[in-house]
């Protein structure tokens, strides 16, 4: 691959991404296309190639792409926040932008690899097969379970891979602020010396996988036998009872929970667990670390270096 675009390519998973694909692939030509409204320059040192700063859905930045190759589009921005109830907003920036996306792939004959998001399925008590999803809670899981329908619109036309995330953590979240990952924000509690607050009784399970295994499964998406949606966990869930055991082995520290009434009953997701067996029968793709092997790489090469 020498021609490569990554949208929101500053942005937590978007620049492991990049500094990935700059560190697997030095000679490549790397343009990433980032708006910066939940991300930092920061996230980006030693970065080598170039940026456009534009919003996906905004068509002007388009004609940077007159005469250019590209390999492959590593399509990683939209709003991610599901806080923002603004339902055209989020439409139109994930669902338009996505399009123009899907119609520059098919342009350039480039494979496009997306982040969907575990958001679509709503709330379901068991382990997640990729059939069971739109029934989201909020337009953000709406706007990407559209933006998988739109997907399918193209497949005759460019290879087409779209990966469903669930709870992803690791190095990079801090700028997405309340939207960063429990784990991450437990780590911060407990590092100030306070007790972790959790709802009660803290046996709330959710699928959690490390950025680091999010990065190798979007590096070799474009091997799947076809164009798909596919789920991307560890394909095991974790009680935050047992992230907080976790955070404290990686901290050494002994800090008991804080729990608390969850205030959010009526929609609030109490399991989530991937199966993963449609992804691995399309690319092979494993992940290499637990949910606490990747908790305590991350709090011991990451946050508790700063």
């Amino acid at each position: 691959m020498k021609n490569i675009l990554v949208t929101g390519g500053s942005g937590f998973i978007g620049s492991n991404l990049t500094l990935e694909l700059q560190k697997r692939f030095p000679e490549a030509l790397i343009t990433v296309l980032e708006d910066f409204r939940s991300s930092s320059f920061k996230n980006l040192p030693g970065f080598k190639g170039d940026i456009l700063a534009f919003n996906c859905a905004d068509k002007a930045w388009l004609s940077w792409a007159k005469g250019r190759k590209l390999d492959i589009i590593y399509h990683m921005a939209s709003i991610t926040d599901t806080t923002i109830h603004d339902e055209r907003k989020m439409m139109f920036d994930n669902v338009e932008g996505f399009r123009n996306i899907l119609d520059l792939g098919a342009e350039k004959k480039a494979p496009v690899i997306y982040a969907s998001s575990a958001a679509t399925y709503g709330t379901i008590d068991r382990p997640i097969k990729e059939s069971d999803a739109g029934q989201a809670n909020n337009i953000y899981g709406y706007s990407k379970w559209i933006m998988d329908q739109t997907a399918r619109t193209y497949y005759s036309r460019v290879k087409v891979v779209g990966l469903r995330f669930f709870n992803v953590f690791g190095p990079r979240e801090s700028f997405k602020g309340h939207a960063s990952s429990m784990i991450y924000q437990l780590c911060l509690q407990m590092m100030a010396g306070k007790r972790p607050r959790i709802f009660k009784w803290g046996e709330q399970k959710r699928d959690h996988i490390y950025v680091k295994d999010v990065v190798e499964a979007v590096l070799t998406a474009h091997r799947s036998r076809q164009s798909t949606v596919m789920n991307l966990g560890t394909g095991k869930a974790t009680s935050f009872n047992e992230i907080v055991d976790a955070l404290n082995e990686a901290l050494g520290t002994d800090l008991k929970p804080d729990y608390f009434d969850n205030p959010y009953t009526a929609f609030y997701q109490n399991y989530t667990q991937a199966d993963m067996s449609h992804h691995e029968a399309m690319t092979g793709f494993r992940c290499k670390y637990t949910t606490r092997e990747g908790i305590l790489d991350y709090v011991r090469n990451y946050l508790a270096k700063k």
